[in-house]
């Protein structure tokens, strides 16, 4: 039986995290009373008592609570976005690579990856890495997801009775190009530049489809759509969380076909001038708790999708 804290239990992937361990008989959750849950010597007397922790909390907060922890050996998986790309923490995408998988099970430190970033790194890696994909490439994304990825604020504002009209249609943000995944979608992929990024939230609770357009005359190499189809099917072949999709997908592409779901789905679409890449997968699932579940199973040894609804 493993001993798991989750600071932050009270926000929205905090939570869900919470309640999918509670339903597990292999893990005991170490739990301190409301009074002391901004209780600093608490909380770091629960995460080392622990054998992993979720760090569920803004990056400044995140950041504290590591640096009070120092040396300690327990396995720190934070959800913020404070240590994506920093040295010494694993990278919570195990199906990028047997180099992450495996820096995920030795770590201490992991960082759980950001949502719009999941879809994107997991179509821009596997290119940047084989060489097919130059690192200079000018990369453009567009990501549209649930507003539930905006937390209880925004979902709040959504499901009021109250609520101002814009919020009927979809709303492009991000629109000064800093947004905060940016960082990582460059550093994890590899890329020398950041991409042209255009998150957009819409009016459904959760799910998210994060799409790349390329240019094959851009690339390295002279390749076909379905050339691009049978590299990605190639690259994620034997994983369970991700699956690449079936040639060719005409018609629509639903964004919230995955939500309640922790799996991810690789479309690829198009023709041999211009090929759209997507990546399908719901912002709470793969894109937040789902993933950090993933990573905590990896990282305390249990079966890599235990507790993941696939």
């Amino acid at each position: 039986m493993k001993k798991v804290f989750v600071d932050g239990s009270a926000g929205t992937t905090g939570l869900r995290i919470y309640e999918r361990l509670s339903a597990r008989d292999d893990v005991e959750l170490i739990t301190i009373s409301d009074e002391n849950r901004k209780n600093l010597d608490k909380r770091i007397q629960a995460i080392k008592s622990a054998d992993a922790a979720f760090l569920c909390l803004p990056d400044d907060a995140s950041r504290e609570i590591v640096g009070a922890l120092g040396e300690s050996k327990v396995k720190i998986l934070d959800t913020s976005t404070a240590h994506r790309t920093e040295k010494g923490w694993a990278y919570g995408f195990p199906e990028l690579g047997e180099s992450f998988r495996g820096k995920i099970c030795s770590s201490a430190r992991i960082a759980v990856p950001g949502c719009h970033a999941s879809g994107f790194i997991s179509i821009v890696y596997p290119l940047i890495f084989s060489g097919l994909m130059p690192k200079d490439y000018p990369v453009v994304c567009y990501s549209v997801t649930g507003y539930s990825g905006g937390g209880k604020k925004m979902i709040a504002e959504y499901e009021s009775q109250n609520r101002g009209r814009e919020l009927d249609s979809p709303r492009q943000y991000g629109l000064t190009q800093k947004h905060k995944h940016l960082k990582e979608m460059k550093k994890i992929t590899g890329l020398e530049n950041e991409p042209i990024f255009s998150p957009i939230v819409s009016d459904f609770y959760s799910g998210m489809v994060v799409s790349v357009p390329v240019f094959t005359r851009l690339l390295a190499k002279n390749v076909t759509a379905r050339d691009i189809y049978l590299f990605f099917a190639e690259h994620y072949k034997d994983e369970k969380v991700v699956k690449v999709m079936p040639f060719g997908k005409e018609g629509f592409l639903g964004s919230n076909n995955l939500s309640g779901k922790d799996s991810l789905e690789i479309e690829v679409t198009g023709n041999d001038d211009r090929v759209l890449i997507a990546a399908r997968f719901d912002n709470l699932g793969k894109g937040s708790s789902g993933a950090a579940i993933q990573c905590m199973n990896l990282a305390l040894g249990f079966d890599e999708t235990k507790g993941l609804d696939l």
